[in-house]
Order: structure tokens, then C-alpha cells, then sequence
């Protein structure tokens, strides 16, 4: 996003706070899913109507109008905080349209991680994401068909219907469906693990990526985080993945940093050595 979207999204999020604040219960938990599954509808309509979105987002009207225009379009169909949230999203200024489409589905999905953790949920809705992007990862065709962005949104809602429903947390399912239903995804894998990392966040944790010939131990996993602390200088959370093919020691990549200790990178090295 360029500076005028960036400030826009900090103002919207101020809006959304504003609605989510609050005491944790499961009472709680579901109007924040309500409101969760509103603001992801909002977002698919704008995202397929380009003459909406450019309406909510043109800065030669005034933002009042603007907003006016969200009220005509929405009151009476989503609840008040659900409105209140869109019409601040609809009075700021924009770099273009798309950007208002992404900050509302950012919403969204903040919406959701918030209900979760109201519901007392959040680490076991990190855990479901990050279990469901390693089974995208170990299946070629479905990740080809949830990351198909031509794909109809109905069919690959039906097929994660199928995967998801009664397996996972409701707000893993909202947040996994809305996800790689949108127009915008380019890897189905990828935006998932997105989610999990987005709600580790939200638990106060960086998260290291491992990859491991083997299972670790409880042990192992314990002296692992607190290296990594050590290293980082932060909380830090393990998501673990087993992969024979790394023979032995282990991949750690947190966020853009990769730290390859494993047997198969040394013995690629040392092939590119004698190869030299």
C-alpha cells in the first residue's frame, strides 16, 4: 500500500478496535464472528463490482457523501458495528480502489482472530492453519485448485466445506474459506500460512517455521524456543514440520531469514565445492 492507504488502513483498524474491544466470553466471541463474516461479505461484493468500489473510494466526493453512499448500500443488511467499520473504510483516502477491497478483508480476518481469542480459541485456530497449509503443501492438485484464482468461488467453497466442516474451529473455517475464495490469492499454501502466522501474532509470538527429518521431542522443542529467543530477542512459537528428505538437522525460517543446518544442504555445498 502507498502512504495515503497505509494511514487510511490505521484509521479503519481504529474503527474496528472500537467495535472489538471488550471482555473475553464465547457470548462476546460470536458477535465478533458476525461481524467477522460481514465484513468478509462486504469485501467479495466490492471485490466483484468495480464501479462500487471506485464509487467508495473516488476522492473527488466528499468523504461524508462517501460514507452516505455506504449507508444507502448497507444499512438494514449488516449489523450497526458492521456499518460503522464500512463507513469509516468508505470516508478515506485511498491510493485506489483494490486498496479499499484488501483493507476490508484485512479487517475481516482481524475480526475473526479476535473472536477467536474471545472464545479462548486463538491457539488452537494458529495450530488448525498451520496442520491445514502443510496438507495444501503435501497434495499438488488441491493446491492447484485452491490457489486457481479463476476458479468459481462456490466450487471451491463447496470442496473446503468438504475438507473443513466440523474438523476445525468455526473461525479457522471463515478465515481458511474467505481466504482462498478471494479474487486476490496467489498461493493457496502460502495465505494460509499467512493466517497462522497472523494469529501468532495476535498471541504475542514470532513464529519459526522448522523443518525436520524427524519428530522433534518436547525436549528438543523446549531448547529449540529458547535458542531462538536468545537469537531474536522475542517470544517465539515452533510450527514443526517432518520432511525425510532433509536427512538430518533441521531448516528454521523465520519470517524472511533462513537458517539451513540441514544434512541435504551440507552435502549440496560440498557437491558444488568438488564440482568447482
Amino acid at each position: 500500500m502507498h502512504a495515503s492507504s497505509r494511514a487510511a488502513m490505521e484509521q479503519s483498524r481504529a474503527a474496528l478496535t472500537a467495535q472489538t474491544g471488550g471482555a473475553r466470553s464465547r457470548t462476546r466471541g460470536e458477535a465478533l464472528l458476525v461481524l467477522a463474516d460481514e465484513l468478509f461479505a462486504v469485501a467479495h461484493l466490492l471485490d466483484g463490482q468495480l464501479s462500487l468500489r471506485r464509487a467508495l473510494s473516488d476522492a473527488s466526493v466528499r468523504p461524508d457523501d462517501r460514507a452516505g453512499l455506504a449507508q444507502r448500500l448497507f444499512g438494514g443488511k449488516v449489523g450497526e458495528a458492521t456499518l460503522d467499520v464500512v463507513q469509516t473504510v468508505a470516508r478515506q483516502r485511498w491510493s485506489r480502489p483494490l486498496d479499499l477491497v484488501e483493507a476490508t478483508e484485512t479487517l475481516a480476518t482481524e475480526a475473526a482472530l479476535d473472536a477467536a481469542d474471545a472464545r479462548g480459541e486463538l491457539a488452537d485456530v494458529e495450530d488448525e492453519l498451520f496442520r491445514f497449509s502443510r496438507i495444501v503443501a503435501g497434495d499438488d492438485d488441491l493446491a492447484r485448485i485452491l490457489g486457481n484464482r479463476s476458479a468459481p468461488r462456490e466450487g471451491k467453497s463447496a470442496l473446503l466445506d468438504r475438507l473443513l466442516s466440523g474438523k476445525v474451529s468455526p473461525v479457522t473455517e471463515r478465515l481458511v474459506r474467505n481466504a482462498l475464495t478471494s479474487s486476490h490469492v496467489h498461493s493457496a499454501e502460502n495465505e494460509i500460512e499467512r493466517l497462522s502466522t497472523a494469529a501468532a501474532r495476535r498471541r504475542g509470538q514470532s513464529v519459526a517455521h522448522v523443518v525436520s527429518a524427524v519428530p522433534l521431542t518436547g525436549m528438543q522443542e523446549q531448547r529449540l524456543v529458547a535458542v531462538l529467543e536468545r537469537i531474536y530477542g522475542r517470544t517465539m512459537g515452533l510450527q514443526v514440520q517432518v520432511d525425510p528428505e532433509v536427512l538430518g538437522g533441521l531448516v528454521i525460517r523465520v519470517e524472511d531469514e533462513v537458517i539451513d543446518g540441514s544434512i541435504a544442504h551440507r552435502l549440496e555445498a560440498a557437491g558444488r565445492r568438488l564440482a568447482g
